[in-house]
């Protein structure tokens, strides 16, 4: 076959887990400053393509989330190809190795620090560099775009989040799951690309991901603390995201696959 089957997957995510469990921290630390950079990259574009579009979103919504949902996977895909260390793929990769005793459960706790403090950094970089310092989102019809997103994001209750978080990464630990059965780059890319556009055009939350769009909104005058930013999107959105990758992917394709 020229793709892995769903044993041979877990197989392969048990050695990239083994892999990075084995990895300094330091080499760790640098792959998730570029993977929060790659995710604010893809974010960036979404916002710069699908934020630019007021008339097909008021005329057909539809359409205008699927532009920015389908031009938003540039981030994973680079973090797949290219290579780096994402939080939320994270979090599904170390579970069948802990749940077969394979590792202690403060590898990937370890490694799940280190790697969300990355993501964070490298997203406000771009935020504040690349998007907030360059001035390249102030076109009006794409401020009004990147103001409104980061205020609707903090404005949900905060189980209504954390419900949406779960469902993300679900989509976000399955595309990644999908790629390692993926034999050649383009099979990778479109094995990431149907679920990041799915879970982005649907309207659900990625702790990564927000870690560029609020920022980005704050820097640029939205009514938005940082307090409301952490409290009311980010905390609930990452509960989420763990759940969602560790017991939906990772814990369902253990039991599947891995467990004796």
């Amino acid at each position: 076959m020229n793709f892995y089957n769903s044993k041979e997957i877990v197989q392969q995510v048990n050695q990239v887990a083994t892999s990075k469990a084995n990895t300094h921290w330091r080499k760790t630390f640098v792959a998730s400053l570029l993977a929060g950079g790659y995710i604010a990259m893809g974010s960036f574009l979404a916002l710069m393509i699908g934020g630019a579009i007021p008339e097909i979103a008021q005329t057909n919504p539809g359409l205008q989330k699927l532009v920015f949902g389908g031009v938003f996977p540039l981030g994973l895909i680079l973090v797949a190809v290219a290579g780096a260390d994402l939080f939320t793929g994270n979090t599904a990769y170390f579970v069948p190795s802990v749940f077969s005793k394979r590792m202690s459960f403060k590898v990937p706790l370890k490694n799940w620090g280190i790697v969300y403090i990355g993501n964070f950094i490298g997203s406000l970089v771009v935020a504040w560099l690349f998007a907030y310092y360059t001035g390249m989102l102030k076109d009006s019809i794409t401020l009004e775009s990147t103001i409104a997103i980061g205020e609707k994001k903090v404005a949900y209750p905060f189980m209504v989040t954390l419900v949406k978080g779960i469902v993300c990464n679900w989509m976000v630990a399955l595309a990644m799951w999908m790629a390692f059965a993926s034999k050649d780059v383009v099979s990778k890319i479109v094995a990431i690309w149907f679920p990041i556009m799915a879970f982005v055009a649907m309207g659900f939350e990625h702790c990564v991901a927000n870690m560029f769009f609020i920022p980005t909104a704050i820097f640029y005058g939205a009514d938005i603390t940082w307090t409301q930013f952490f409290i009311d999107n980010l905390i609930p959105v990452t509960i989420g995201n763990i759940i969602g990758g560790a017991f939906f992917v990772g814990t369902a394709y253990w039991y599947l696959y891995d467990k004796e």
